[in-house]
């Protein structure tokens, strides 16, 4: 599979007499911003299985012949994508289950709210109805031995991730092998709830809500956090930054705001140019509905996020800055233009249908001045918000120096900003030892029951009536 001058994906066949590539198939960049995921060959080696939105909004898997170049579904579910979570993080299931002596296709993985698993054979449905009984969570890694018989399964779930089940098809016996996160006590972790929110535009935005155990749900500090990418999506399961705000008191909102992937072709694309527009305004309208169901206290709501989410961090403190209390930027995005000027060139074909198609092109002047319009450097002399931001100094997908020169400029109109470089860090924050410094951090920084409440009063009238103006809340 190699990128195409267009950014379009071409897939080829090595020919062996000739040593040439022979194009067998082509895919327009533009069905998915990531590219063509999964894409596995067939056990024959004839064809392979992948996925494909042609003549269809929903991802479902078809098998592409090698030597034809035809198309043709293999499977599909009327409402839900292909689970393709594991494109963007590996450790995660992949969406084809195939047999481990064989390599034939035994089911497949969709995920809505929570997940499906479609059998495509029928001994393994067996298997599965009865794997599927040992959690009440979503199954995740599953192996077995070649015949068949016995087969390990662990799960996702909200409160006790990755407990691990042995179970032998031959006797029905099963047993939990152990507990990936014994010291955690399921009783004591705040369910994850999926619920729907309606934009103002009436788009639906599939949402996770995790409240506190032991508290009553009534205009709590609420944490909105953003998940990044933005060519991604939050599910349902163990999310440990959710667990810890909801430890400490607070509401937790995680919105599929639309240029997620996983909900059809149509809400991605509704993303497009939407960047500080109505992706943005999806989240306040997430804030909105919190506040209007009675779970979250309009005085004290913050923003946190990571790579894109912290984009979105920057965008809510100066296009919004009375909705949030406090905010949290973890390798975020100041300038998109400088953001994409940073990339590498060798890199660049590949962000035809993602980042060029979705924000703009800053070699084109008139593009350039509409991403500098959406961008949260643009708008500095808004923040009035607390701000921590948090960068790694090794990123090479968002580089230092998109936090550096927010925080210069603030701190050239005297606005204090909590800054942290973190020396052995790159875009994702992952020493242990640098993950709980930050967490720890953001938790001392987002101190509600210390937030003054005054600054937002202006704002509960025209955020509550739902005035909107151009990606941002009118005063």
């Amino acid at each position: 599979m190699a990128t195409t001058a267009e950014g379009d994906l071409e897939l080829s066949r090595w020919d062996a007499a000739t040593g040439a590539l022979d194009p067998v198939a082509r895919f327009a960049g533009g069905d998915s911003p990531l590219g063509v995921y999964p894409m596995e060959v067939t056990p024959d080696g004839a064809g392979v299985w992948l996925g494909s939105n042609r003549g269809s909004d929903r991802l479902r898997l078809a098998r592409l012949d090698l030597a034809t170049g035809e198309e043709h579904e293999v499977d599909s579910h009327p409402s839900y994508d292909l689970d393709t979570r594991a494109q963007v993080f590996p450790a995660l299931p992949a969406p084809l289950i195939r047999c481990r002596r064989t390599g034939e296709l035994l089911g497949v993985r969709y995920l809505g709210e929570r997940q499906v698993i479609h059998a495509l054979d029928p001994q393994f449905a067996a298997v599965l109805e009865n794997l599927e009984k040992l959690s009440d969570g979503d199954l995740a890694a599953l192996s077995s031995d070649e015949g068949g018989r016995r087969w390990v399964a662990a799960f996702t779930h909200d409160r006790d991730p990755g407990a691990t089940y042995l179970y032998d098809h031959t006797t029905g016996e099963s047993r939990l092998l152990h507990r990936a996160r014994p010291h955690l006590a399921p009783e004591s972790l705040a369910p994850m709830r999926p619920v729907s929110i309606t934009s103002r535009d009436g788009l639906t935005l599939p949402s996770y809500l995790t409240l506190p155990v032991g508290v009553p749900a009534s205009r709590l500090p609420l944490v909105l956090f953003v998940h990044g990418g933005p060519w991604t999506r939050d599910s349902w399961g163990y999310h440990p930054a959710a667990q810890l705000f909801a430890n400490r008191g607070c509401a937790v909102l995680q919105v599929n705001f639309r240029g997620s992937t996983g909900y059809g072709e149509a809400f991605t694309r509704a993303g497009i140019g939407e960047f500080a527009g109505k992706m943005h305004d999806d989240l306040i309208d997430g804030v909105r509905w919190a506040v209007d169901q009675g779970y979250a206290d309009p005085d004290r709501v913050a923003i946190v996020g990571g790579s894109y989410g912290g984009y979105a961090a920057l965008v809510g403190v100066t296009f919004t800055p009375d909705v949030f209390a406090a905010a949290v930027d973890v390798v975020g995005i100041s300038d998109l233009a400088n953001f994409m000027r940073s990339q590498p060139d060798f890199v660049k074909p590949m962000l035809a249908y993602n980042w060029f198609t979705y924000v703009g092109d800053p070699a084109d002047p008139e593009q350039e001045a509409d991403m500098l319009a959406r961008s949260p450097i643009s708008r500095v002399d808004q923040i009035r918000t607390p701000l921590m931001v948090v960068h790694g100094a090794n990123d090479a997908r968002v580089v230092l120096a998109e936090s550096d020169q927010l925080v210069e400029a603030l701190r050239a109109r005297g606005v204090p900003v909590e800054y942290t470089v973190m020396r052995d860090e790159g875009h994702a924050i992952e020493n242990p030892e640098n993950v709980i410094a930050l967490y720890t951090a953001a938790e001392r920084f987002a101190r509600f029951d210390e937030m003054v409440p005054g600054l937002r009063k202006a704002l509960r009238d025209s955020y509550l009536s739902s005035r909107a103006v151009g990606g941002g809340w009118s005063a």
